[in-house]
């Protein structure tokens, strides 16, 4: 019979549902389970090197889209704050073009600008009574060969011109590159002025700590031929100008790709020794298997009870069960496959949907990420079976990023970290015979 006005309001219950959100430890969803493997939990960790570190540090979180680094970064914030820290959020995708090459001269801007807004938010002031924009304007008037910079925009403006505007974007980085001494030492004296300020208005202005969570570095990627440039600009941002990350006084944990500690290996010995803290996919499968974890589905099973009760009237278990697979335990992908199912039911008769039913919108998530060149496929099968990256020169760290990045290889954590092809492109990669290639 057609689909009832009850089950297309439960269908459309539950895709409102799964739709991407971050949550805060306070959300009735949320499982503080989820990202806690046994004794591991990373933001614990986190949060005690923080309330340890003397003065300032920097910490390095990771983990592939998906896995709920904005998510657990709001529960850091809430440890830390119970710690009594200061804590200050920011969503760099606010303030930084993330689809083009990042250089440490927009990056710090970019840092100083939006905590500055945080800031003004909290504090309704600001030290020395101007804010970061207003301050990197009389740094570009007053430092800067005005015959060097081609644009005169007020602070508001330039915040806006380097989210949006490319052009404008590389032209500050060009004008900027033989600035950065400078630059940096302003932009510090800045952080540390702002530091003092927040010690003074919470009357700790000897040793109260602040802390900055610096969020969505992790999305910066490029776009077709520029991509790999791209990625070679953030293993410069965290190698090559690793102190300038470290910023006097003030705490920061920058999320950072997942492909950085292959990148740049080592960045984290020059930032004060920081380890590289990782969230990975759930465990759907057992240790460097295509096996099922049964823990791990019943974990995805609980992420989708949670948002909607009555899943089973939609879903068989096995068709759930199946979608979970295919996501690799990453938790967006899974519920992106869940909705690509919704909008196509019909009638009645075909709840709850089972595992053929399911099948066509696994064919379209599989076929978003093919095809694949011989070369990444010949690579691709070398992960399935030895279950590590496979990296042979420095030259194909870029190839490894983007299929880090594009979620082709996911990571995983039973004991140690081993990776493997996403499930959905595993038939693809299983049956590449390079030399039927050459036939």
């Amino acid at each position: 019979m057609p689909l009832s006005a009850a089950h297309r309001a439960a269908l459309k219950q539950l895709y409102t549902a799964l739709a991407d959100r971050v949550l805060t430890p306070d959300d009735p969803v949320y499982i503080a389970d989820l990202n806690r493997h046994g004794d591991a939990d990373p933001i614990a960790d986190i949060a005690t090197e923080i309330d340890w570190q003397a003065g300032g540090g920097v910490c390095l979180f990771t983990g592939q889209r998906g896995t709920g680094k904005s998510t657990e970064l709001q529960r850091l914030k809430r440890e830390l704050e119970d710690l009594g820290a200061r804590v200050f959020y920011v969503d760099l995708s606010e303030y930084l073009l993330l689809s083009k090459e990042v250089e440490i001269s927009d990056f710090l801007v970019s840092m100083a600008g939006a905590m500055s807004e945080q800031v003004q938010q909290q504090f309704i002031d600001t030290p020395g009574e101007l804010g970061y924009w207003e301050r990197f304007t009389q740094f570009l008037q007053s430092r800067v060969n005005i015959d060097e910079i081609k644009f005169k925009l007020p602070g508001a403006e330039i915040k806006a011109a380097l989210k949006s505007d490319p052009d404008f974007k590389r032209h500050m980085q060009e004008t900027m590159r033989g600035h950065i001494a400078q630059l940096v030492q302003e932009t510090h004296a800045f952080f540390l002025q702002t530091v003092n300020f927040i010690r003074a208005r919470i009357g700790q202005p000897d040793d109260g700590k602040v802390v900055l969570l610096v969020d969505s570095v992790e999305r910066v990627r490029g776009v077709g031929n520029e991509a790999m440039k791209v990625y070679e600009s953030v293993r410069n941002l965290f190698f090559s100008h690793a102190e300038h990350l470290c910023i006097p006084g003030l705490h920061v944990v920058y999320t950072v790709p997942p492909y950085l500690s292959v990148l740049a290996a080592g960045a984290g010995g020059l930032m004060g020794g920081a380890t590289t803290r990782r969230l990975v996919s759930t465990h759907i499968f057992q240790d460097r298997s295509r096996q099922p974890d049964p823990a791990g589905l019943a974990t995805l099973r609980q992420v989708v009870s949670v948002r909607h009760p009555d899943w089973t009237a939609l879903f068989t278990p096995a068709a759930l069960d199946s979608l979970a697979l295919s996501s690799g335990g990453d938790l967006r992908e899974f519920f992106r496959l869940i909705r690509l199912c919704l909008p196509a039911v019909r009638d009645d008769s075909q709840l709850p949907l089972d595992e053929a039913a399911v099948r066509s919108a696994q064919n379209a998530a599989r076929n978003e990420m093919l095809p694949i060149p011989d070369n990444q496929l010949a690579w691709l099968q070398a992960i399935t079976k030895t279950h590590s990256p496979c990296l042979k020169t420095d030259a194909d760290l870029p190839m490894l990023a983007h299929f880090l990045d594009n979620r082709m290889v996911l990571n995983y954590r039973n004991g140690s970290d081993w990776y493997d092809v996403h499930p959905l492109l595993r038939e693809v990669v299983d049956n590449y015979d390079p030399a039927a290639r050459l036939v």
